[in-house]
């Protein structure tokens, strides 16, 4: 139920943060050098570095969560242990995921 729960939250969180950066993003690619340093800059504030990374949880938590659905859609993977055991691989990896994102990110 969490999972589920969670595949929704992470869901809206793409949406409603993560779409509208991608976007902007992108504009101020197009934009020029000096527009993409301003975007760049607001990136490396604390708050900016906060949105990543949640938008960057969101879109691993989105993922495992989905190819969870995939799997029961194909018709495997409702026995209820297997199905518990998925969620809580998902919960776990997800933030794991996110962390080792960061680590990789930040470590250039």
């Amino acid at each position: 139920m969490l999972v589920s729960i969670l595949h929704r939250v992470s869901g809206t969180v793409l949406s409603l943060a993560g779409l509208p950066i991608l976007i902007v993003w992108l504009g101020a690619l197009v934009a020029g050098p000096d527009t993409y340093a301003s975007f760049a800059g607001a990136t490396e504030t604390l708050l900016g570095r906060f949105v990543l990374f949640v938008v960057s949880w969101a879109f691993f938590m989105h993922m495992l969560s989905g190819l969870r659905h995939f799997v029961l859609d194909a018709g495997a993977g409702y026995e209820l242990q297997t199905n518990k055991r998925w969620a809580l691989v998902i919960l776990v990896a997800a933030p794991l995921m996110t962390v080792l994102f960061w680590i990789l990110v930040l470590s250039r």
